[in-house]
């Protein structure tokens, strides 16, 4: 790992806590409709609908308050009473209003990264919401470009690459994702870390280990700074 000059950062749950904001909201929210199905069947029905819904909200709290929305009126079969939506939207509102919550030694990282690579955050998920985050967050001084994706599927990374005139295999990704972080990149001849999160979301879970040789993961990502 040392043919590289451009290291691009994930954002949730790489540089700051994002999934555990989710698991919180969706337990808030299952809880608005156990008087019609229990938790566990309300968090799959959401779910569910989520996925439906991917293609056409993509990603971020307000494709997640859309699908909540909706949910609410399959769970009742359209009868659901006004204050159950007003509960959800609120549900989403306080989310979008989350402090920011840095995880551990990752401004030391990037401060020391920046010193030798050029740096870019590239992430999904809605462009205000991503944006609001990072201004607040403080990192921004750190990153020279700021992609917020619509998706992270090979072609996004390969459109990524041609704007910031940057050759796969000089490229570095790092982010909590196997499935949008590391196998697209590495797909595509770039290289990856993984830096695993205790909270994941289901749609972001692989079911196989990655072997290859421009891969690597770490458990904390200070741990970087010793090879990088």
């Amino acid at each position: 790992m040392n043919s590289y000059h451009t290291i691009a950062f994930d954002a949730d749950d790489t540089l700051w806590v994002n999934e555990p904001y989710f698991r919180q909201a969706e337990e808030q929210f299952c809880g608005l409709l156990e008087d019609y199905l229990s938790h566990h069947r309300v968090g799959q029905e959401l779910f569910k609908i989520e996925m439906q819904n991917l293609d056409l909200y993509g990603y971020g709290v307000k494709a997640f308050m859309l699908s909540m929305i909706e949910t609410i009126l399959e769970v009742t079969e359209g009868n659901a009473p006004i204050q159950l939506i007003e509960k959800a939207i609120a549900i989403g509102k306080e989310q979008l209003q989350k402090p920011i919550e840095l995880l551990d030694d990752i401004e030391e990282v990037l401060a020391k990264l920046s010193q030798k690579y050029r740096l870019i955050v590239a992430t999904k998920g809605d462009l205000l919401d991503q944006e609001r985050k990072l201004t607040n967050s403080g990192l921004s001084k750190y990153f020279h470009h700021v992609e917020v994706m619509s998706n992270k599927k090979e072609a996004n990374y390969e459109k990524l690459l041609r704007q910031i005139d940057c050759p796969a295999e000089q490229f570095l990704m790092i982010g909590n994702s196997l499935k949008s972080d590391i196998l697209p990149v590495l797909n595509l001849g770039g290289h990856a870390i993984h830096v695993p999160y205790h909270t994941t979301w289901v749609h972001e879970e692989i079911d196989h280990q990655i072997e290859h040789s421009n891969f690597r993961e770490v458990k904390k990502i200070r741990t970087i700074l010793d090879f990088l």
